[in-house]
């Protein structure tokens, strides 16, 4: 699910959105700490993650894969596979 980001306290790390049907809700410490972002403007478009009660439990980037919920386990990158090479150039 998408929204714009309506307000952010750097301070606090809370902060708010705004769903595209204009409903407003609020994220906590704990869903801006998972998102490994730092910063986020007024304006800037998201992905949100919502618990079963609906409450947002992680943000990201609207171009990032959105991070684990605070109950789910994080995963761990694919190991490259064996004779893989890198792109140069």
């Amino acid at each position: 699910m998408q929204a714009t980001v309506r307000s952010f306290d750097p301070g606090t790390g809370s902060g708010s959105v705004f769903f595209d049907d204009g409903t407003v809700a609020g994220f906590g410490p704990g869903a801006f700490a998972r998102s490994g972002l730092r910063l986020l403007r007024p304006g800037q478009r998201v992905a949100v993650g919502r618990g079963p009660d609906g409450a947002i439990v992680g943000l990201t980037l609207a171009t990032f894969p959105l991070p684990p919920g605070p109950d789910e386990p994080v995963s761990q990158p694919p190991e490259a596979s064996p004779g893989g090479h890198a792109r140069t150039g």
